[in-house]
């Protein structure tokens, strides 16, 4: 079939997307909220759905607990950058085309690439065929829905990093009949500081959670996970968590990629062998003096805003800002009536800081629930002004000359 040709007739400055997660939502609110009043200006926004994910909030999705449905179009509204639904099957970086569907294909002067990672299952034999995910709502309610039928059994959750502790902790607790063994290479809170490393063992002690820690798993098979060593765990369920993956559209554009496929920027986000494409996310390859960071929604909000300013900053004959990033904190629930902060350096090590219990459970729902008031904020600020991170937080400010 023939692709349909989206080029219509204006001579705008075509701006496209791809991705509306915290990282592409940022940067669509903060760009079309910037250049709504200006003409010559065309901001597109491409997502496979128009359901806003909550990846922060999907081990709620994955326990049965219901969330409110957040729309991407609703929050466009008013801004006047355009929705597609569709997903991305094909990016041509030096025709500057995206192919959505294999049937349409949108046309661009300028993209930002914001498509995010995934759980990676492709690391471990088996793992792609019997374990869940929470790559999507979808994906959690597939779990959910599992672990509702399950009157009693074994849940292995693979991985001890913060999505595995906090999935085993949400499970554990919405579902005490189940036994939840947590498997990783690491302990769990391996890089917190021992008061809140201690608290988060302790939690997972008195939620019944099994920990196993120093195993790698080496296959999983429909009813069992088998560790390097020849050791097997009976599970009725398995949940993937250990490591991401990143798509594999940025290496086949043609577009420079680390050795995970992420996409190489330079300083102002842009891609380092074809600068009109911004890279954001979990999708970027982005060195900090300290190294390079690492996906979470407290480093791809910021990116998302930089990548527009960037872009708004070329469109007036400006040159673009380099990005500056540093980590504040590191949240992690235990639970719904628990959890544990960690503060942190820039570098992301961990200060003496923390807040654990009750306190910790105000601040990370306050700070879990900040994004989509951050964007509903984002649309109606001045075309001046900007929203950008400082000590962790979204903090409106003006952009200096």
């Amino acid at each position: 079939m023939s692709a349909q040709q989206e080029t219509g007739t204006t001579t705008a400055h075509r701006v496209v997307i791809l991705g509306a997660g915290y990282a592409g939502m940022a940067a669509a609110i903060q760009l079309a909220a910037r250049t709504k009043r200006r003409e010559g200006v065309q901001v597109t926004v491409v997502n496979a759905r128009e359901r806003f994910t909550e990846r922060m909030r999907l081990h709620m999705t994955a326990t049965g607990q219901r969330l409110v449905e957040l729309s991407v179009p609703e929050l466009l509204e008013g801004t006047g950058a355009r929705f597609v639904r569709g997903w991305v099957s094909a990016v041509d970086a030096n025709a500057r085309t995206v192919r959505i569907d294999d049937d349409r294909v949108l046309h661009y002067d300028t993209l930002v690439y914001a498509l995010g990672g995934v759980a990676d299952t492709s690391a471990v034999p088996g793992a792609e065929e019997h374990t869940y995910t929470l790559n999507s709502a979808q994906d959690a309610e597939l779990l959910a829905d599992r672990l509702g039928r399950l009157g009693s059994g074994t849940v292995v959750v693979g991985g001890s990093g913060l999505t595995g502790i906090e999935s085993a902790a949400e499970i554990a607790e919405r579902h005490p009949e189940l036994h939840v063994v947590l498997l990783g290479r690491t302990e769990p809170g391996a890089a917190m500081n021992p008061t809140a490393k201690a608290y988060v063992h302790a939690a997972l002690h008195r939620l019944g959670v099994e920990v196993r820690a120093g195993v790698e798993v080496a296959k999983v098979l429909p009813e069992s996970v088998e560790l390097a060593g020849g050791e097997s765990i009976v599970a009725d369920a398995v949940l993937w968590t250990s490591g991401t993956r990143v798509s594999p559209l940025a290496a086949a554009a043609g577009l420079t990629v680390d050795e995970r496929g992420r996409i190489l920027t330079d300083t102002a986000l842009r891609s380092v062998s074809h600068p009109e494409v911004y890279a954001i996310g979990d999708a970027a390859a982005i060195r900090q003096e300290y190294g390079v960071m690492h996906g979470t929604c407290q480093g791809g909000m910021p990116t998302g805003v930089h990548a527009a300013l960037s872009i708004d900053r070329v469109l007036r004959g400006k040159q673009p800002k380099p990005f500056r990033f540093g980590y504040y904190h590191t949240p992690v629930s235990l639970g719904r009536g628990d959890a544990v902060v960690q503060f942190t350096r820039p570098d992301d090590s961990p200060r003496r800081i923390c807040l654990t219990g009750r306190t910790a459970v105000r601040y990370k729902e306050t700070v879990t629930a900040s994004p989509w008031p951050t964007y509903g904020r984002m649309k109606k600020m001045p075309a001046s002004g900007a929203f950008w991170p400082r000590g962790g937080r979204f903090t409106r400010v003006r952009e200096g000359r």
